[in-house]
């Protein structure tokens, strides 16, 4: 149970520390006033990458790349954005584009994955109803298909870690090479993409935990 709380604790945690970082960075204007459009255009240009569509879509950080579709998508704020923060993530994401170019091992088996992270993702919810109506709780095959649920959801989370990584680390390394920020704006970049990087942290560690736990029962 004390576990339980402090990954709870931690992720709440992760959570503010990107909000934070995030909130603080997006109103801090870059010298160069590019928009977060034109740096992900510039980082996949200067990697050869010229088949990837760069597209803005709502909400608040839904930036993501598609590897399926080539498409490199970015909320409006970072879109069309010139702050530290929106310049961080359109890199990031550009980041995961030249992943898929050069055969990054770890991308190509997250997206082995994702079809049975899916499947996971809709028997989960049917078996937390299970555990809080079954009298003894998860037990026999539900148990079973529950430890299989979250040993796929944790292996998925796993493989993320070194993925998102490393999409900052390019990410960071073409801002300044690339001339888009000086190497006295990045701190700005690193607080986004480290508090960021928090997330990836807790996601995996709830999965593992809850995994462990249910491994626990089964003995």
């Amino acid at each position: 149970m004390i576990m339980f709380v402090l990954v709870f604790v931690f992720a709440i945690y992760a959570q503010i520390r990107v909000s934070s970082a995030y909130g603080k960075n997006s109103q801090i204007l870059s010298r160069g006033q590019i928009t977060g459009r034109e740096a992900a255009q510039a980082v996949m240009a200067h990697a050869g990458i010229t088949d990837v569509e760069i597209t803005e879509t709502e909400g608040h950080l839904t930036d993501h790349y598609d590897p399926m579709s080539k498409r490199l998508v970015l909320s409006s704020e970072n879109y069309r954005g010139t702050s530290l923060a929106a310049l961080g993530v359109a890199a990031h994401e550009a980041g995961h584009a030249i992943q898929h170019k050069e055969g990054y091992a770890m991308l190509n088996f997250r997206m082995l994955l994702v079809p049975a992270t899916q499947v996971v993702s809709k028997i989960l919810p049917f078996i937390i109803l299970a555990s809080w109506f079954l009298v003894r709780g998860l037990t026999g095959i539900v148990l079973d298909v529950a430890i299989i649920c979250y040993a796929v959801l944790s292996l998925f989370q796993l493989i993320t870690l070194p993925v998102e990584f490393d999409a900052s680390r390019r990410a960071k390394v073409q801002l300044v090479g690339l001339g888009i920020l000086d190497q006295d704006e990045m701190p700005g970049v690193n607080q986004t993409l480290n508090a960021a990087a928090l997330t990836y942290v807790a996601a995996f560690v709830g999965a593992l935990l809850n995994l462990l736990y249910l491994l626990s029962r089964r003995e």
